[in-house]
This record gives C-alpha cells, sequence and structure tokens, in this order.
C-alpha cells in the first residue's frame, strides 16, 4: 500500500512551485494588511503625550514598527517611537517586537513545504 492519501481520499501531491509562490504572496499579504490596520489602531491609543509607554507597549509598537512605512512613503507623519516612555524597558520591548516580527514575516516568505515520500 504505497499510496498515500488523505482524509478525503485523494492521493498526496507535492504542491507546485507556482501553489507555493501564490501561497506565500497571499499570506505575506494578509500579514502586511493585518499589521497597517494594528498599526493605525494602536497609534492613537499608545502615543499620547500622557502614556508612559513601558515593555509591552514597546514590544507591540516594535512588532508594529514595519507597518508605518506605506503611511510614511505616502507623506503621512505617523508615529514610530513612544517619546514617553519608561527607558530601558521600553527600549528592550521595542527591540524584541521589531525582531519578532521582521522573523515571522521572514520564516513566511522563505517556508518550504516538506516533500512527501
Amino acid at each position: 500500500m504505497s499510496d498515500v492519501s488523505t482524509a478525503a481520499g485523494s492521493p498526496c501531491e507535492p504542491l507546485s512551485r507556482t501553489k507555493v509562490i501564490v501561497i506565500k504572496i497571499v499570506a505575506m499579504t494578509v500579514i502586511s494588511l493585518a499589521l497597517i490596520f494594528a498599526q493605525g489602531w494602536a497609534a492613537p491609543r499608545y502615543y499620547r503625550p500622557d502614556y508612559a509607554a513601558g515593555f509591552y507597549a514597546g514590544l507591540l509598537e516594535g512588532a508594529l514598527m514595519p507597518a508605518a512605512l506605506p503611511d510614511l512613503l505616502r507623506g503621512r507623519d505617523v508615529p514610530i517611537y513612544a517619546p514617553n516612555n519608561e527607558g530601558r524597558t521600553y527600549k528592550i520591548g521595542f527591540i524584541l517586537g521589531l525582531n519578532g516580527c521582521g522573523t515571522f514575516f521572514f520564516w513566511v516568505a522563505f517556508w518550504q513545504p516538506r516533500r512527501r515520500k
């Protein structure tokens, strides 16, 4: 019984290169749009003058910082770093959020499906 079947009964076929590229483009577009909308939601809430941003706000702002690029390219000045922050803890959160977002985005970009035997 060398035929490997899925739950639906059809044989498992490896994804074609075109399908993998389309899946990656769709996934990266969805991730980018989600980040852009999240940045638009978070900016007015976390960049207030009376709010002192801490570690978790830095984590969120770091993860959402790349999403500010489309607005910045269109000429809209959007905040990407809270000027009123708690110092080192905010900066550590910001760096971890930025690196985590980049790691996740590029993991999706370079993901390769496993070949089944």
